[in-house]
């Protein structure tokens, strides 16, 4: 891609069809724009023009996807290299500023940062990207460079997500950009992890999650836990630390509970207080209720249910179904641990599901604390695609 912009092609927005992005919205979709702009390469930069023919900014342009133009910047910026620059360093400043004693964080969370389809998460010195957004693409040899040279990256590769990608009509191969493919062990809020990046999900860790955990610290002591959805036990190894008499870990996937039981051993704690199982969880829960196998506290954290507005219905009872079965799980005075990271399902649609199961369960719950994801994925205002993660942590009241 052409660093230097001179001579940039024109979208221009539909008349009445410029409200969202003159309110902050970054991106404009192809049944918002006039007409396509003849030659160019998907991925490269176009000037965003009003529909009274005023300059807006300039952006991303990919005509493969539904989300024609991701915008930029708002100036007429001719250096796009040097804004790449300033922007990761900018990212990077503020986590160096939240997370002061870390080396492994989130560095670029994509739109929330100014730097649309990009994110790269940091492991020391091993950097992971997701590459979403043709643009980025383009611009991969700048970033490897930036991260290179002004970060003194040893590895950097790429762990994208397929069907993002093949939304941007990109290609889904992962690729080593600089360096060795290598594994690392990092450390958030006190507990270690291995994480191992051929096997791992998404670029390795959930990030995002990383000030949730440790609300467990204080409710585990002396408790039976069960973590639906373990990943690679990051809900239930602060349980364990902090007193939990008896930890189940449940995942779909034996690679995630083979991590979950490797980062037990890598924090030095009793392998007796875990209990594994490579299940579904749904089918797992169903078979506890049906033993009569009660928990003090449940967790549940699975993967997104929905990636398109058109499956939030079916979404949402698969999400009553699984409260159902969590709630039925737990004891009278137990404590449900939940999330879901479904963008297009939104808090108060989730929080009416759980009512809904606590209600068929004839059960009372208690809302006890709530949040969303970790500093290091802020949220833009503007976009409700980047507020994404809910985390409820509810109280089942005793009934008598």
């Amino acid at each position: 891609m052409v660093s230097n912009l001179n001579h940039l092609q024109s979208v221009k927005i539909k008349k009445g069809h410029d409200k969202r992005i003159n309110n902050g919205y970054l991106w404009l979709f192809s049944n918002e724009i006039e007409h396509p702009p003849n030659e160019v390469i998907n991925g490269e930069v176009v000037d965003i023009i009003s529909p009274k023919d005023i300059f807006i900014g300039r952006g991303f342009y990919n005509r493969n996807s539904l989300i024609s133009v991701r915008l930029v910047t708002n100036s007429k910026t001719e250096l796009l290299t040097d804004l790449l620059q300033c922007r990761i360093r900018q990212a990077n400043e503020f986590r160096n500023k939240v997370y002061s004693n870390r080396t492994a964080y989130r560095m670029v969370f994509s739109e929330s940062d100014l730097l649309p389809g990009l994110i790269i998460d940091r492991y020391n010195s091993t950097y992971v990207l997701q590459v979403n957004s043709a643009g980025m693409e383009l611009l991969l040899p700048s970033i490897v460079d930036i991260l290179s040279r002004d970060f003194q990256a040893k590895s950097i590769f790429t762990m994208s997500e397929k069907s993002i990608r093949q939304f941007e009509g990109l290609d889904c191969n992962n690729t080593l950009l600089f360096g060795e493919q290598c594994s690392e062990t990092i450390e958030v809020a006190n507990i270690k992890y291995s994480i191992d990046f051929i096997t791992g999900q998404k670029t390795g860790f959930f990030f995002d999650q990383a000030e949730n955990r440790p609300y467990l610290d204080k409710l585990s002591k002396d408790c039976t836990v069960f973590d639906g959805f373990c990943n690679s036990g990051g809900f239930g190894l602060h349980a364990i630390k902090n007193g939990a008499r008896q930890v189940v870990f449940a995942d779909i996937s034996q690679q995630q509970i083979d991590a979950a039981a490797g980062n037990i051993r890598l924090n030095g704690l009793k392998e007796t207080n875990a209990e594994y199982f490579t299940d579904d969880v749904f089918d797992l829960l169903e078979k506890f209720n049906n033993d009569g196998r009660l928990f003090d506290i449940v967790i549940i954290d699975p993967p997104a249910f929905t990636k398109s507005k058109s499956k939030v219905q079916t979404a949402l009872k698969g999400y009553e179904r699984l409260h159902r079965l969590a709630i039925q799980a737990l004891k009278q005075g137990g404590i449900l641990v939940t999330t879901s990271c479904s963008h297009h399902v939104n808090e108060i649609e989730y929080q009416q599901a759980i009512q809904r199961a606590a209600t068929r369960t004839g059960s009372i719950l208690q809302l006890i604390h709530q949040a969303g994801a970790a500093p290091d994925h802020p949220k833009l205002g503007s976009m409700d695609e980047t507020a994404y993660l809910k985390f409820l942590v509810y109280r089942k009241a005793y009934l008598s």
